[in-house]
């Protein structure tokens, strides 16, 4: 990752294996924003494991000094929640910034297409109605999860299934259908939240607002490797959606299989976002303004763009949380709340700066 810049008509039109390209981005040196982002990133993780109700020494633990509580806070409490709130953080940003260059609009995030309201309903239903269904005991832990991330692939499926009925992805289509599964996943939560009980309503209340407190190994594990894969099948998209900047016909002239490139997107970003809001629940504003705050810092090439928001969206979440933990102490705020009284402010002064309005 580099400082970047914006990239010319002649540097995009570059072919997508040009050995000579992949030399010169490899072989250029990591600029000072690359340093500070990611001291920030480690400032963050410290932060997020020393401060709470109860505060954790880590240096202390590092050189075996600490007390056996402080031990079992650190690994069996505080360091899942860290991980899980850099994943989350990580997953959602890289997920808007892929979005945003496939739909190429500043505007698109993960539930623009319905992906999230998808898993919430699927994890709204298990808390509501999760004592009606037989689960084997041995899924029974994961059973949240399993129906968020049931949700997010029908989703995803009823997506292509109407998006690709003349045999080509349409992007328009794709935004439309995105509404109207967000439209529709509002009427579900709604009728869940009618017919919950008073201690349903709160956790449902309180899983829609973000929440990372349930985080443990346990539940942990299957989330991360299904956020990883998403990872995967996003970084690798970069060069891919530089040349889709320049319109799909100039793409697919340089090489670019435009079909194959959306589905993977499509696909990788619900993968992703259905495994994070499983475990964190509805957390706003990461998709929208990390990739915003990226392009400010280090440009508008999608190979910084991505790993810069990898970076950035793990950094903002983690502190966030840390946030919402230690404002009110012992009682927790719905992280989503910190996201988006963070998130807003920044995203205004953003249009406010762009249309020149802020001098």
């Amino acid at each position: 990752m580099t400082d970047g810049k914006p990239v010319s008509r002649e540097a995009l039109l570059t072919p997508a294996n040009s050995e000579h390209s992949d030399r010169r981005v490899q072989s250029s040196p990591l600029g000072w924003k690359t340093y500070f982002v990611l001291a920030v990133l480690l400032i963050c993780a410290l932060l997020a494991m020393t401060l709470g109700a109860f505060d954790v020494d880590v240096l202390s633990i590092f050189f075996g000094e600490a007390s056996s509580v402080q031990e079992k806070v650190l690994i069996n409490i505080r360091l899942p929640r860290v991980v899980l709130a850099a994943l989350v953080g990580a997953s959602l940003a890289l997920s808007g910034a892929a979005l945003q260059g496939l739909f190429r609009n500043p505007l698109a995030d993960p539930g623009l297409i319905g992906v999230s309201s998808g898993a919430a309903l699927g994890a709204i239903f298990m808390i509501v109605l999760g004592g009606a269904v037989n689960m084997p005991a041995s899924l029974a832990p994961y059973s949240i999860s399993i129906a968020a991330i049931f949700g997010a692939t029908a989703v995803t499926g009823l997506l292509f299934a109407i998006a690709q009925g003349g045999g080509r992805l349409s992007i328009v289509t794709v935004l439309l259908v995105g509404i109207a599964i967000n439209a529709l996943a509002g009427v579900g939560i709604g009728f869940f939240q009618y017919i919950s009980d008073d201690s349903q309503l709160r956790t449902l209340t309180f899983w829609m607002m973000g929440s990372l407190g349930r985080a443990d190994w346990t539940s942990l594990v299957p989330g991360t490797v299904l956020m990883l894969t998403g990872f995967c099948l996003l970084i690798q998209t970069h060069r891919q959606l530089d040349l889709l900047q320049l319109g799909e016909p100039e793409a697919e002239f340089m090489g670019v299989d435009v079909a194959y490139l959306k589905k993977q997107i499509v696909f990788a970003s619900a993968l992703g976002v259905g495994a994070a809001v499983s475990l964190a629940g509805m957390i706003g504003f990461i998709g929208l303004v990390v990739p915003h705050l990226v392009r400010f810092l280090f440009g508008v090439t999608h190979r910084a763009l991505m790993y810069g928001s990898v970076v950035v969206g793990a950094s903002l979440l983690m502190l966030a949380d840390t946030i919402a933990r230690i404002v009110i102490v012992p009682a927790e705020i719905p992280v989503s709340l910190i996201t988006s009284a963070i998130g807003a402010p920044f995203f205004l002064w953003l249009i406010v700066r762009d249309r020149g309005l802020w001098r």
